[in-house]
């Protein structure tokens, strides 16, 4: 099992799900650990959600999941004036879920901002956003960073929080997804939740080495306990029940109705 070829997302986000696996973890962004898992570099992997929905042939560990059922505060559209007056929006290049929620979202509310995609190099600084006319999707760490720099200077798009209004479900941004060729995935999909089950059930440990430093020595020294007990408990759910189930299923249906997935049906091959 410690041969396991495992990649996960490196956001704050994902510590309660990884944090004590034993054996070697390839961290990376979404969208890099999208294309390692679908080359068949990995075995294993907790991407976004869409991959699963554009490439439905893994199996998916049930019962775990990154998901929100409000606002998730680490994925939003940072912006100045009314969201309904932006002109554009660059997306995060490491998004994958995200920025084709935004597109459903946009779409369904009839907003005008078109979705632009950059490199972070290319990205102009905070201060190019204040203008008003343009906004930027951010997503995990750098959201939360980002929100921390600038909580008086911009507004937040809570995606989470828009999605939530209109569904009244949960929104899915992450699943553990299993190649269809890897053997045993019951074993390793009840490793996996044992492992979630023990970090949430010893939580306040997790979250006292993540502000130490010592669970994650590159994470933002000014995350204090009380931040992160809230956007363990207040902003983040981690499984995927039937409840998540439906609200991924919505979603996909809105990704076929705005172009962004061919039609298909979908059936949750869960292990």
């Amino acid at each position: 099992m410690n041969s396991l070829r495992i990649g996960c997302v490196k956001y704050l986000n994902a510590r309660p799900l990884i944090h004590g696996w034993e054996g070697d973890v390839d961290f990376d962004h979404p969208s890099a650990l999208c294309n390692k898992l679908a080359a068949g570099k990995l075995d294993v992997a907790l991407v976004s959600s869409f991959e699963f929905l554009r490439n439905p042939i893994y199996r998916i560990v049930d019962d775990v999941s990154i998901s929100s059922d409000g606002p998730v505060y680490s994925v939003v559209v940072a912006h100045r004036g009314e969201i309904g007056q932006i002109e554009e929006i660059e997306l995060d290049p490491a998004s994958e879920t995200s920025a084709n929620l935004l597109s459903c979202l946009i779409a369904e509310l009839g907003l005008p901002p078109r979705l632009v995609r950059r490199s972070m190099a290319a990205w102009p600084g905070a201060a190019e956003l204040k203008t008003g006319r343009r906004a930027r999707l951010l997503i995990g760490d750098q959201a939360v960073r980002f929100r921390q720099q600038y909580a008086n200077e911009f507004s937040f798009w809570d995606l989470g929080e828009e999605w939530q209004k209109p569904v009244g479900l949960p929104f899915v941004y992450a699943l553990w997804l299993i190649r269809p060729e890897v053997g045993d995935p019951k074993q390793i999909a009840n490793r996996l939740r044992n492992l979630r089950d023990g970090n949430l059930a010893n939580l306040d440990d997790l979250i006292a080495e993540l502000v130490a430093g010592v669970a994650d020595p590159s994470s933002q020294k000014e995350l204090t306990r009380e931040f992160l007990s809230r956007y363990y408990r207040e902003h983040l759910r981690f499984n995927f029940g039937e409840k998540e189930k439906e609200g991924l299923r919505i979603f996909a249906n809105l990704c076929i109705k705005h172009s962004l997935l061919p039609k298909r049906d979908f059936a949750f091959h869960v292990v």
